[in-house]
């Protein structure tokens, strides 16, 4: 299973459904990095994904997006390939 580290903030329903997705497909553990708690965070995030919001999720060394951009993944079936390292 590839590492999966996720940018969030603790008030976020698109973080929540996000990390609930990933859940249900077999991720047990995530990189949770809350940009509302560690200072700078938010700006690394930035600088690596050219957004602002949260969350963002990445996947090894791949960039998935957003909420809405993980359930579009999953949706045409490239999700768990993705998660296995098979893709």
């Amino acid at each position: 299973m590839q590492t999966v580290k996720i940018y969030t903030t603790g008030f976020c329903p698109y973080c929540v459904q996000a990390k609930q997705l990933l859940l249900e497909r077999g991720v047990t553990e995530l990189d949770e990095v809350r940009v509302d708690t560690q200072p700078g965070e938010r700006q690394k995030m930035m600088e690596i994904t050219g957004r602002r919001t949260v969350p963002q999720i990445f996947i090894g060394e791949t960039h998935v997006g957003g909420c809405d951009d993980l359930m579009a993944l999953d949706s045409r079936g490239g999700l768990l390939p993705l998660l296995a390292g098979t893709a």
